[in-house]
């Protein structure tokens, strides 16, 4: 008996690999193209992002949306942030929208992939990720009226410290943000070295999570200096959360995109064009968007993955950044 069941258990086996390897080999000869995608999708139009399924029964038509916003900081402030532009949404789908509070970075792109989460505002450097792993689409950034946008990396330590230039980071203790973060670690470890510093060689790494924690750290002087998005700092000046005269900025780059909203590729096409249209005609006056905001941006405006993001593709392909599920759970680091 014992044997017959342990046969059965290695026919499944067997059975189960052939049919992975089967459906392996059918993905692989139906998409021409696939760049850095995800087996699981494909780029036959060569825009960088995965294509709608050309199989309509694998479009997804939920009755309920869940929408999540980049886990910068708390994620209950910014569900309130969300509010209205959340009811504009339901209203131009015809559909409930639901928040998701996404812990980490990893958790978002993860809920992407397994179909729990539809739309999503996704930071700058795990934007990629969710590309590549997820089916994620980018198709808008927050704007000002001249169409605008963008962020620096900002290179920040204590007013008291006597850090002066990138060159004075050797040998001191410097908090990145999370693996995947562009301004808080990809970038800086590109360009960093191209200024004669090598993070993790001519300095102790530390990751901080946040944005809000490497800029609280370096303001309570936990960390000795730390590479930050400007927009964030900005936004904590507004609130009052820090002075910036407790702050020196050592170095700042060139502007970067800042979080793109998209959706998961296998919407139902007429759902994605609702949803598109619902960002781009969405009227923030008097919202929590131009509340927390309104300094940075006052609308949203069409991007490309291919274009807007460019920089980033190019900073990350410089750090040899691969796009795996492995290098997706170094992102769960908080």
């Amino acid at each position: 008996m014992e044997k017959h069941f342990f046969g059965n258990v290695a026919k499944m086996i067997l059975t189960a690999g052939v049919i992975a390897f089967f459906t392996t080999s059918v993905m692989a000869a139906d998409c021409s193209n696939r760049g850095d995608l995800d087996l699981q999708f494909c780029d036959d139009d060569g825009d960088l992002v995965a294509d709608t399924p050309k199989d309509q029964g694998e479009w997804l038509d939920p009755s309920v949306l869940v929408f999540s916003y980049t886990p910068v900081e708390d994620p209950s402030v910014y569900e309130n942030v969300f509010t209205e532009f959340m009811e504009y949404l339901s209203e131009k789908t015809g559909k409930r929208v639901q928040w998701y509070g996404a812990e980490s970075y990893a958790a978002q792109v993860e809920a992407m992939r397994s179909g729990r989460l539809h739309v999503a505002g996704i930071s700058t450097g795990p934007t990629v990720f969710g590309v590549n792993l997820a089916g994620y689409v980018p198709i808008a950034i927050m704007c000002k009226g001249d169409g605008t946008f963008g962020y620096k990396l900002q290179l920040i330590t204590h007013k008291d410290t006597d850090i002066k230039e990138v060159k004075d980071l050797k040998n001191r203790k410097v908090a990145h943000v999370t693996p995947s973060s562009n301004s808080g670690n990809q970038a800086p470890r590109a360009l960093f070295k191209n200024m004669g510093v090598t993070p993790d060689e001519d300095y102790e790494v530390t990751y901080s999570g946040k944005h809000d924690n490497s800029i609280m750290g370096v303001v309570n002087k936990d960390y000795e200096a730390a590479p930050i998005a400007s927009s964030v700092l900005d936004r904590m000046v507004t609130k009052g959360v820090v002075d910036r005269n407790d702050i020196r900025v050592i170095w700042e780059s060139d502007p970067f995109p800042t979080t793109s909203y998209g959706f998961a590729h296998n919407l139902h096409p007429d759902l994605q064009e609702r949803i598109k249209e619902a960002f781009l005609t969405f009227d923030w006056t008097g919202t929590g968007l131009a509340q927390e905001f309104g300094k940075q941006a006052d609308q949203f405006c069409p991007i490309t993955f291919e274009k807007q993001w460019k920089p980033i593709r190019i900073i990350q392909k410089e750090n040899k950044t691969v796009y795996s599920r492995d290098a997706l759970h170094q992102m769960k680091v908080k």
